[in-house]
């Protein structure tokens, strides 16, 4: 049977790592500066560089990690000096980079941020990780916060900023320092390093062509729940239930599906445009109880659902998992109110970014009255080539026809990446869809755009990726607004 995170917790230390300083290439990073945070929570020395902390962007964040303890240098290989230094850095960045060839010459250990985040995770007495193609970071999110109201204490390596653990000392709450001996960690397939943990609960959101073929996500996701002591896995999702059979333990949790272990009664589900409430069935002890959670959308019902189910798997009592959610604020950049002004046009600021999540923000708009206006910006060249054709569809089939979609080009911070194939493309296409699109290529005429189309009643979504500067935008919109 699947440990109980009430029992004792025993690990052995990455004795390896004790006492060596790391170096993050790129510290500013969703990804990076969570671990960072953790790395820096567990002892270790930390110092990084970060190619927008070089251009001026984003200084809050840079004079916070300054004035916390983390050193930081320009991205020209000035901070690589000893070789003790351990070099954390994605597998994506080139031997060119200054701080690679620096560790190199110096002969320092490199680690990927998977490499390092699955050790703190593998040496923890009880560690529950979050899989999927989306809904990693709410999930965590939430079983974080459930965690936390009952006084686990537990340490969180999230992708957002969870708004329930913002507060003056760490208003970027990507991670949660708390007991080294309870991790929670969303965990990626897309590189293929889901493969280096081994949870005691692993949660399966969803299973979905994103980054690999669906055979090569079969293999990775099946080998997931496999190495897990118990799986947590969303019936709803058919390719994910094609799984369970691959788990020595599982809890299944759906919407849609009666026989999963958590589930909802159908007719008890109610909608509005901030928040989502059911009646939750937990089959395996005949019980009803009711969820009222303060984020909109089928799929944050679903994400309950499942984070409710994952933290039963750990021992909690499934109606007092419902109960915490109540209180659940978010994420920064997850349907995020910016605001509504007085005419009733409101702004959301959204890290929707493939067509998954864009579409489950694009339905939990169009679940309530109201015209949309999606303005969304490309997170790079590359994403844009390899999911343009889903992404316009996807805008084209959930907006209706009095909606507007408008693009500016991809996010670009420099380097070598092939820039011939940009918005214009998806755009056109979108337009042979049937839907309404406009190519505004500067995100300063965007918001220009967007204002002079703007009316009382509308809903606008800002929606991308990889750009912290988004927030800025969309608080910059309802200002003008307002």
């Amino acid at each position: 049977m699947q440990a109980n995170i009430h029992d004792g917790m025993t690990g052995i230390d990455a004795s390896a790592l004790e006492g060596r300083p790391f170096f993050f290439c790129g510290i500013g990073g969703s990804g990076m500066l969570p671990l960072a945070q953790i790395a820096h929570g567990m002892g270790h020395a930390v110092g990084g560089s970060d190619r927008s902390y070089d251009q001026g962007r984003t200084p809050e964040k840079f004079e916070w990690l300054a004035s916390h303890g983390f050193t930081l240098f320009p991205q020209d290989g000035s901070g690589i000096s000893s070789p003790d230094q351990i070099l954390i850095a994605s597998a994506a960045v080139e031997d060119t980079v200054p701080e690679v060839a620096k560790a190199k010459e110096l002969g320092c250990a490199r680690l990927s941020r998977a490499e390092l985040l699955s050790t703190f995770f593998n040496q923890a007495g009880y560690s529950i990780a979050v899989g999927g193609t989306s809904g990693k970071s709410t999930v965590t999110g939430m079983i974080a916060w459930i965690l936390s109201e009952a006084h686990f204490d537990p340490t969180v390596m999230n992708g957002a900023v969870m708004k329930n653990f913002v507060n003056a000392y760490n208003p970027f709450a990507s991670a949660r320092v708390g007991n080294p001996r309870i991790f929670v960690s969303e965990v990626d397939e897309s590189d293929g390093s889901i493969a280096l943990y081994r949870p005691s609960v692993a949660v399966l959101l969803n299973v979905s062509l994103d980054h690999k073929s669906i055979e090569e996500l079969r293999k990775l996701f099946g080998d997931y729940v496999r190495e897990a002591g118990c799986a947590v896995i969303n019936f709803d999702n058919e390719e994910a239930r094609f799984l369970a059979p691959r788990a020595d333990e599982a809890v299944s949790f759906a919407i849609n599906d009666p026989r999963a272990d958590i589930t909802v009664e159908p007719d008890s589900i109610e909608q509005s445009t901030f928040g989502i409430r059911a009646a939750v069935i937990d089959n395996r002890s005949r019980e009803m109880f009711p969820l009222i959670l303060p984020m909109p959308g089928l799929h944050n019902l679903s994400n309950a659902l499942a984070a409710i189910a994952a933290v039963s798997a750990a021992g909690i009592e499934a109606r007092s998992a419902a109960y915490a959610l109540g209180s659940f604020k978010g994420l920064a950049r997850r349907f995020d109110l910016v605001g509504t002004t007085a005419s009733g046009i409101t702004v959301i600021d959204d890290f929707g970014h493939n067509p998954e999540k864009c579409a489950a923000t694009l339905r939990t708009l169009k679940a309530t009255e109201g015209r949309v206006i999606a303005f969304f910006q490309p997170h790079g060249y590359g994403p844009l080539r390899q999911m343009g054709d889903e992404l316009a569809e996807t805008f084209a089939r959930e907006l209706g026809p009095d909606d507007i979609t408008i693009m500016c080009d991809p996010v670009y911070f420099g380097g070598t990446v092939d820039r011939s194939e940009g918005t214009e493309r998806i755009i056109n296409l979108i337009r042979k869809h049937g839907a309404s699109a406009e190519h505004v290529p500067e995100r300063a005429a965007c918001g220009d755009r967007i204002i002079e189309l703007a009316r009382p009643g509308d809903r606008i979504a800002i929606m991308g990726a990889r750009d912290d500067t988004l927030s800025t935008f969309a608080k910059s919109i309802f200002e003008r607004l307002g």
